[in-house]
């Protein structure tokens, strides 16, 4: 059984989707950490997310690979564990950036499906349900309004004693909302048979209840 989550960033699709997994005993493929890892490899080579012939170039040699440990995932790139610095802010602005390209997203793209055929999978990101897993047997549309989701980033910028402004981080995050939104390759959107889910008043908790709800439906 295949659940995909989509959403836009911040809205808490990630931390959902591990407790969902760990709740039903599913695999927990955290698509996003796999397009974050590919972007940190192109800032630590100081490829330009503008350049889109030099990432395309660099996207085929590129080795991307999830492994648990602990019931942890680790995200590797190139064999090395990349969990510690793949959610900067600056990651996060060159993936919303590169992951329109289609080379990147073709090679991670197969690997994910790859992944969905072998085993009972969670997969959150921004096109699961409409482009990567379409046949998935259930799809959630998890969001929140911006205002809400810049809060919760700051906050865990403020509790990790990082320098923060809400303003600019609602800025970006409305930002990367656009150019998730309108980019020509898998733009964001929520999939016809998808069940919307808003966040924006609901605990972790409530949210992973509510969903659950509708898995055991489908089931």
């Amino acid at each position: 059984m295949n659940i995909a989550i989509d959403g836009p960033a911040g809205a808490g699709k990630s931390t959902i989707a591990k407790k969902l997994a760990k709740d039903l005993g599913y695999i927990y493929v955290d698509t996003g950490a796999m397009y974050r890892a590919m972007a940190l490899y192109f800032l630590e080579q100081g490829i330009s997310a503008s350049d889109e012939a030099a990432v395309s170039a660099a996207a085929d040699g590129i080795d991307i690979s999830i492994r648990y440990e602990g019931g942890q995932q680790q995200v590797l790139l190139n064999g090395t564990d990349v969990n510690g610095k793949i959610r900067r802010e600056e990651v996060g602005n060159m993936a919303s950036v590169t992951s329109a390209y289609p080379a990147v997203r073709k090679k991670l793209v197969l690997l994910q499906q790859k992944i969905a055929k072998t085993a009972d999978v969670i997969m959150d990101g921004r096109d699961i349900g409409t482009c990567v897993l379409p046949d998935a047997e259930v799809k959630i549309y998890l969001t929140a309004s911006s205002l809400t989701r810049a809060k919760r980033r700051y906050g865990e910028l403020a509790e990790k004693g990082e320098e923060c402004d809400l303003y600019s981080i609602r800025r970006d995050i409305e930002e990367r909302d656009y150019r998730d939104m309108h980019r020509k390759l898998s733009p964001l959107r929520q999939a016809d048979d998808a069940v919307l889910v808003d966040s924006s008043e609901l605990g972790i908790d409530e949210v992973v209840e509510e969903i659950l709800k509708i898995c055991r439906e489908r089931q």
